[in-house]
């Protein structure tokens, strides 16, 4: 979306200049960039990525700067089919996530700041960018462009990296399974969590209860009412199928010199590319994150 991408050769016929654009190009560093956008906007965001739609987003904006191109969809750049085709690849890429709008706004600024940082290093590279449709096109090889990525990247990380509690450097996407039931979500690894099983000493994941419920059958998921009393919710859950996976897991907190959790023992957890195995899973009735940006802890 708005991205730089590979000019033609441009030469004189007569007296009329013509510029041809390869589609081709068109669609493939416009598809590269857009999803170094996308994946850029997903961890500065602290959003679970998903390679799969990630790339669907970026075909998409390919194909919209392709057709930018093509006769008779002129009407294409307009403002309105512009950010249209913004959010359609936003949705490819996070629908469903209830950070959604967080990613969408990090996703513009990127788009903006990536314009910004190629339009720059064309000039000091001597060379000319020019628009077409609404569409960046140069002389600008590969490498330049992904160049160009990778230092607004950085710039951005570094500045949403001090504004935020923690740095995005240290979220990690984790996927529990239990049985051929799986939950992704994203967790943080953090040194000051000591949080472990009294029993094995194995590290403990804390996870938002609410969004462990795809790990239960259908009605039997304990509610946030049900968590905030975990004795009692051990006790109403012992007879259900994953009644003999449940314990209660004690726990020391600021403000709390002794309390529980109620925790389920899983088949897997994986926190990035490392696999913890069959760890206990505790559920917290509440967000283990003020800023929505993870739900759920590990320990370093």
């Amino acid at each position: 979306m708005g991205s730089g991408c590979r000019g033609a050769p441009v030469w004189e016929r007569g007296r009329r200049r013509v510029t041809v654009v390869y589609l081709d190009l068109v669609f493939l560093l416009n598809g590269v960039v857009d999803y170094l956008l996308l994946l850029s906007a997903g961890r500065l965001a602290g959003e679970c990525l998903h390679r799969g739609r990630l790339a669907l987003g970026a075909v998409l904006g390919g194909l919209y700067a392709g057709a930018v191109f093509l006769p008779g969809m002129g009407f294409l750049v307009l403002p309105p089919c512009k950010i249209g085709a913004a959010v359609l690849m936003l949705l490819c890429a996070y629908g469903g996530s209830r950070h959604l709008l967080r990613v969408s706004l990090v996703f513009f600024a990127g788009s903006a700041a990536f314009g910004g940082g190629v339009f720059a290093l064309s000039l000091l590279g001597g060379r000319g960018i020019a628009v077409q449709n609404g569409v960046f096109y140069s002389a600008l090889d590969l490498r330049l462009i992904l160049l160009s990525a990778a230092v607004c990247y950085g710039v951005l990380r570094l500045a949403f990296g001090r504004g935020a509690g923690h740095s995005p450097g240290e979220l990690r996407s984790a996927v529990v399974t239990l049985g051929e039931r799986k939950v992704s979500l994203t967790a943080l690894v953090d040194t000051g969590h000591t949080l472990t099983d009294p029993v094995s000493g194995q590290p403990v994941l804390v996870a938002e209860g609410e969004r462990m419920t795809g790990l239960f059958p259908p009605g039997e998921a304990p509610g946030r009412a049900a968590l905030a009393d975990p004795a009692g919710a051990l006790e109403g859950l012992s007879e259900t199928a994953l009644g003999r996976r449940l314990r209660l897991l004690p726990y020391r907190a600021v403000g709390v010199e002794c309390g529980f959790l109620l925790a389920v023992r899983s088949d897997s957890v994986r926190v990035g590319r490392e696999d913890y195995g069959a760890i206990l899973v505790a559920l917290s009735p509440t967000p283990v994150s003020d800023g929505g940006g993870y739900s759920a802890l590990i320990g370093a």
